[in-house]
């Protein structure tokens, strides 16, 4: 089913993908998504990831979190 999600979920979710299986870290989810220059709390990455797993319905609990890291999603 088609989903909606917001540019930053989106990107995100890219980013999981690309890196299926792989831990990414806040911080490089942080540079690649929100750019280099982004200021902001790593925080605004859980806000996000929280959003997508929302919207990913069913799905969502595919992104696993990395504690004191950050999220990685799975496939079988």
């Amino acid at each position: 089913k088609a989903i909606r999600l917001a540019n930053k979920e989106y990107e995100l979710l890219k980013l999981l993908l690309e890196n299926k299986n792989i831990a990414v870290s806040r911080e490089t989810m942080l540079k690649n998504v929100w750019g280099y220059d982004y200021e902001g709390n790593e925080r605004a990455v859980d806000d996000h990831i929280r959003k997508l797993r929302k919207a990913l319905d069913e799905y969502g609990g595919k992104i696993e979190t990395i504690n004191n890291y950050g999220y990685k999603i799975v496939s079988e």
